[in-house]
């Protein structure tokens, strides 16, 4: 396998996508928070003391996949053409699951972009819960599926 970061000195490199052709993308990720009883029931309920769970935390992830190449070095910045986050909350299993579906038309793939936003998604949930109790655990975060681009299309 080449790792295209390294140039033939092994210095870190942005990858040059300047000869590639511009191609509609997609990517989906997710993650999950692992939660209590009394979480669940202030976010199904709308009772956090912080306001709107969800809410907050769906506007956080798509905020942090417009900022992804500050936060990833080697990321190249890209213009969306869409985000979106979902939520699934499995009462008796006490996880909220986060979904992250990012498009583009680029150079480049989103992937980092829909990890990025469902990791900050996931992290502002604990962010606004852990008054209510800290052994929260945020896990399983994974490129669900990507379409476009040299390499093809992925699934999980």
């Amino acid at each position: 396998m080449e790792f295209t970061h390294f140039d033939s000195a092994g210095n870190a490199i942005m990858v040059d996508v300047s000869g590639k052709d511009v191609t509609a993308r997609t990517a989906v990720a997710q993650g999950s928070i692992k939660v209590s009883t009394e979480i669940m029931e202030a976010i199904k309920n709308g009772t956090s003391k912080k306001g709107d769970v969800l809410g907050v935390a769906r506007v956080a992830g798509i905020m942090a996949t417009k900022r992804t190449s500050e936060l990833i070095p080697m990321c190249h910045p890209l213009p969306l053409n869409k985000c979106s986050i979902d939520f699934t909350a499995d009462a008796d299993a006490g996880t909220v699951t986060a979904i992250c579906t990012v498009c583009t038309d680029g150079k480049t793939g989103v992937e980092m972009e829909a990890l990025t936003g469902v990791s900050v998604c996931l992290l502002t949930i604990y962010d606004m819960c852990k008054a209510i109790d800290k052994r929260m655990c945020i896990g399983d975060i994974h490129l669900v599926s990507k379409q476009g681009g040299k390499s093809g299309n992925f699934s999980y």
